[in-house]
């Protein structure tokens, strides 16, 4: 007779829903398309990845998120080589053991943004006026002054300086994945996880970057170093608090730009349900020809009336025009939704377009559900509190 044991039933039952794919262990997902979806004329730069993870055992919902494992550029690092003045060859050890400079540089350090430790070192080590000024002043200086910069940069602001590898690499961050929102379904893409990655570019100009161009080291990894048949490294983060509501739900979303890409995964999943909840989507583009992510598929749901859709196009008349401007437009309709049961979804940027869209939401409350000032911002609180308004801003 086998005598059980609770602490051992335990470990194994905690081992089992411990998810086979992390960070630590990202799972080698192989690219099947990698497509521009933004015209090549337009300002933005915007992408459609399909990704391979049939046989993986990854598991997502709609509003989940998927972690991508960069690579750096090879054309910084080996600048930074350079700079540094030893072969790309040399062996380091660090937190992940013996391996050469170079890899260490691609995998695993942050190196196409400015590193907080490298600009400390920089004001109070080495004396460097500039830096030391900067984290003195307003922290707006700062991130102003380093949007586009990167530690080549920084390492150049100090020509006498030359560190070792391993003193370089002290003053790094660890190179850390990037999250996107996942813009597939799982009843309708199986076998598949999309995502729709918008490119990070700094380019070179004659007052600025010393005509050195700059950029995200994953958006630029997937865009021009990852082509269909490469693997990407990948893992799935739940979005507990980003799920669509029960099939008969109406639902509002709102998603300017790269903020489409959950609630697509939301409309080809609520077009697999038999539920009778309405959707109802505020995008946001520059240029309808240039910028409408998604357009074919958007108004063919239009079109079989499976979406009401609204979009902003900012750029197509004098006078910009974006979604909460829409929403405005739109407002005693918008609440009676609201107040029917509607569950409102806001993605993308979390600085000026949510803030936007929540105070066009309160301005319809207080307008259309005679309420006060005081009254319209304690309903959405309830409204979020109740988890009518979700937001996944970023």
């Amino acid at each position: 007779m086998t005598t059980a044991n609770p602490t051992r039933e335990r470990t194994a039952t905690r081992a089992a829903k411990r998810p086979r794919w992390s960070r630590r262990n990202p799972y080698p997902a192989t690219v099947v398309a990698n497509n521009l979806l933004t015209a090549v004329e337009s300002e933005k730069e915007v992408r459609h990845l399909v990704l391979d993870i049939d046989g993986s055992g990854l598991e997502y919902e709609p509003g989940d998120a998927v972690n991508v494992t960069p690579a750096n550029e090879p054309a910084l690092v080996a600048a930074i080589i350079e700079r540094l003045g030893v072969p790309g060859e040399t062996i380091i050890e660090d937190r992940k053991g013996e391996r050469t400079l170079t890899n260490a540089l691609t995998h695993g350090f942050e190196i196409t943004s400015t590193s907080p430790y490298l600009l400390e070192h920089l004001a109070t080590a080495r004396g460097v006026t500039v830096i030391a000024d900067l984290l003195a002043a307003d922290r707006s200086e700062l991130d102003a002054w380093s949007r586009g910069r990167d530690v080549l940069d920084l390492l150049n602001l100090d020509p006498s300086w030359s560190p070792t590898p391993e003193a370089f690499l002290a003053e790094l961050r660890p190179l850390a994945a990037r999250t996107y929102s996942i813009s597939s379904a799982p009843s309708v893409h199986s076998g598949t996880l999309h995502l729709t990655p918008a490119t990070v570019r700094h380019r070179a100009t004659e007052a600025w970057g010393n005509g050195r161009d700059r950029g995200g080291a994953a958006s630029t990894y997937l865009a021009d170093r990852v082509e269909p048949g490469d693997t990407v490294g990948i893992y799935v983060t739940p979005n507990k608090s980003f799920r669509l509501p029960e099939p008969d739900t109406d639902i509002i979303m709102v998603g300017p730009g790269t903020g489409i890409a959950p609630f697509r995964s939301f409309l080809y999943e609520r077009s697999n349900d038999e539920g009778n909840g309405r959707n109802w989507l505020f995008h946001g583009a520059r240029r309808q020809d240039q910028d409408f992510l998604y357009r074919d598929e958007m108004w063919a749901m239009e079109a079989d009336g499976n979406l009401r859709l609204d979009v902003a196009f900012s750029r197509e008349q004098e006078e910009k025009v974006y979604v909460s401007h829409l929403m405005d437009g739109k407002g005693e309709e918008l609440y009676s939704w609201i107040r029917d049961g509607a569950v409102v979804y806001v993605c993308g940027d979390a600085n000026r377009m949510a803030h936007d869209v929540e105070q066009t939401l309160m301005t319809i409350i207080r307008e259309y559900g005679d309420f006060d000032e005081a009254g319209a911002r304690a309903e959405v609180e309830r409204l979020r509190e109740a988890g009518q308004y979700r937001r996944d801003v970023y």
